[in-house]
């Protein structure tokens, strides 16, 4: 619950300095760094969470861990964030501080799953398609999942097409079974 209400206050805080100190574009690659290691190693997740770990124990791995590869306005806030004990929150304030920066920019990420991998001109006129009705810059993601069997399922923000073979035929069958005409013998 702490994470849903303060990590964002903390996140927009850091774009606004960002915005002031004209550093924004170094603390999204900082952020997205955090994003990155804290997704790809789970325990360090675990270990900032801990109340048994003590605080000293988590701040010297925190900076054996990004303090070379960040640059001095993001050290000097996760020195903040230790300080203010708020280091449980720290891969969620980088994900609320990704979020903020991609509206900012008017950034929208879509997400296509396909049966198998698109081309690379299928991707180009999928995002100019999208970036024309979205009036947005698109960041696309792609999952294959041959389960779909065919067509694709594009969600943008909260809205998703669905024109997979799959659903198609799903929502065939639920047609005959629901088919009225029962066959007298």
């Amino acid at each position: 619950m702490l994470d849903i209400k303060v990590a964002p206050r903390y996140a927009k805080s850091l774009l606004d300095l960002g915005i002031e100190q004209n550093t924004l574009e170094e603390l999204f690659s900082d952020m997205n760094l955090i994003s990155l290691v804290c997704k790809e190693n789970p325990e360090l997740i675990l270990l900032l969470k801990s109340p048994i770990v003590r605080s000293d124990k988590k701040e010297s791995i925190l900076k054996e861990v990004f303090f070379n590869s960040l640059s001095l306005t993001s050290t000097t806030f996760i020195t903040l964030i230790l300080k203010k004990k708020r280091e449980a929150i720290l891969y969620s304030i980088a994900e609320s501080f990704i979020g903020l920066y991609k509206n900012y920019h008017n950034i929208k990420t879509a997400k296509v799953t396909t049966a198998i991998a698109l081309t690379e001109v299928q991707k180009e006129k999928l995002v100019s398609l999208l970036e024309k009705s979205e009036n947005a810059t698109i960041e696309l993601n792609e999952i294959v999942n041959p389960e779909i069997i065919g067509g694709m399922i594009l969600r943008v923000d909260d809205r998703q097409i669905d024109e997979s073979i799959r659903r198609k035929l799903n929502n065939l069958e639920m047609e005959f079974d629901d088919n009225p005409y029962v066959r007298e013998y």
